[in-house]
C-alpha cells in the first residue's frame, strides 16, 4: 500500500457498532452516557438496572460511534427475563465491529470470567478498567492490568473513570481506528435510536430503583399504556407492574407520597431529555410471575 493510500485510510470517515459488555454493576450505563455526552441509559446502584440493549450514538467530524449498552450478563439467577437478557448480550456480540469489555479496577471474579468466555476471537476487544479513581493505592493498577493482559488477547487496555469522565477521550481514540471505513448511519444530531416512549419507561424504572430499590425485588417493570403528543406537550400514562399487593403498597407509600416522588422525578428528567412539557400519570398494578412468563417477557420488549 502506498503512502497516499495510507493517508486516505487515516483520513477516511469511519462508522461502526461497539458493544459494551460486562457483569452487572461495573458501570456500563454510566460509561455509555459519558461516551455520547448525554444521558440515555438509566443508572442506579442496583445490579441489572439495564435490561435492554440501548443504542447511543456519537458523531464527530471523521467518525460515528454507535455504542450498544447491554444488560449485565447474569449467572446467579435464572428466569425467563434473565434468559432473554443474556440472549441479548450474546446476539449483540455477534453483530458488532468492536467490543468493550468493562470490569472494575482490581476486581475480577468468576462472574467476569463468565463474560470473558463470550468474547469473540475474531473482533477487536478493548478491556475497559472502570472505577480506576477508586483505587486507594494507584500502584496496584499496573500489576492488575499486566495480569489481565495475560488472560485474553485484548487489542488495548484502557483504565477509566466513567463517573468522573477520566480517560474517556483516550478510550474513544482507541476505538476510532478499529471502526470500518464507511458513511454515517444516523443523523448528526441523533443520540439514540430508541423512541421517547421507550425512554419514558426507562426513566420511571430508574426512579423506582433509586427510591425503593432496596425494598422491592428485581421483578418490577413499567408499561406505557397511552402516549399522546400535542405540539410541545406529551401526555404519558404508565403502569408499574409488581408481583404482589405488598409490593404495590411499598411503591405507593404512605398517602401516596412514594409514587408521587417517583412520578415527579421521572417527569422532571423527561422534560430535560425530550425538551418539552410532560403530563405524567403513573399507577401500580399487580401482575404475578410476569418475569417467569416468556410470553409477557416478550410483550414487555425483553427480546
Amino acid at each position: 500500500m502506498s503512502d497516499s493510500d495510507n493517508m486516505d485510510q487515516e483520513q477516511a470517515f469511519r462508522a461502526g457498532f461497539i458493544a459494551i459488555v460486562g457483569r452487572p454493576n461495573v458501570g456500563k450505563s454510566t460509561l455509555l452516557n459519558r461516551l455520547i455526552g448525554q444521558k440515555i441509559s438509566i443508572v442506579s446502584r442496583k445490579a441489572q438496572t439495564t435490561r435492554h440493549r440501548i443504542t447511543g450514538i456519537r458523531t464527530e467530524a471523521d467518525a460515528q460511534y454507535v455504542f450498544v449498552d447491554t444488560p449485565g450478563f447474569q449467572t446467579r439467577y435464572k428466569s425467563a427475563l434473565n434468559e432473554a437478557m443474556n440472549r441479548g448480550v450474546t446476539t449483540t456480540l455477534a453483530d458488532v465491529d468492536v467490543v468493550l469489555f468493562v470490569i472494575e479496577a482490581n476486581k475480577f471474579d468468576a462472574r467476569d470470567v463468565e463474560v470473558m468466555r463470550l468474547l469473540p476471537k475474531k473482533r477487536p476487544v478493548i478491556l475497559v478498567v472502570n472505577k480506576a479513581d477508586l483505587l486507594k493505592d494507584k500502584n496496584q493498577l499496573l500489576p492488575f492490568i499486566q495480569g489481565m493482559a495475560s488472560q485474553f488477547a485484548f487489542h488495548a487496555i484502557v483504565p477509566v473513570s466513567a463517573k468522573k469522565i477520566m480517560k474517556v477521550d483516550v478510550l474513544l481514540d482507541a476505538i476510532k481506528p478499529l471502526l470500518p471505513i464507511g458513511t454515517p448511519m444516523y443523523e448528526e444530531d441523533q443520540v439514540t435510536d430508541r423512541s421517547e416512549r421507550f425512554l419514558a419507561t426507562e426513566l420511571i424504572r430508574e426512579k423506582i430503583f433509586r427510591l425503593v430499590g432496596d425494598e422491592l425485588p428485581y421483578s418490577t417493570t413499567v408499561e406505557i399504556e397511552k402516549y399522546e403528543e400535542e405540539g410541545g406537550l406529551r401526555r404519558i400514562f404508565a403502569a408499574i407492574l409488581v408481583d404482589r399487593d405488598a409490593q404495590k403498597a411499598i411503591l405507593i407509600g404512605k398517602n401516596g407520597e412514594k409514587l408521587k416522588e417517583i412520578s415527579t422525578q421521572a417527569r422532571t428528567d423527561m422534560e430535560k431529555m425530550f425538551d418539552c412539557k410532560i403530563y405524567l400519570e403513573v399507577w401500580v398494578k399487580v401482575k404475578s410471575g410476569w418475569a417467569d412468563d416468556s410470553r409477557l417477557v416478550r410483550q414487555f420488549g425483553y427480546e
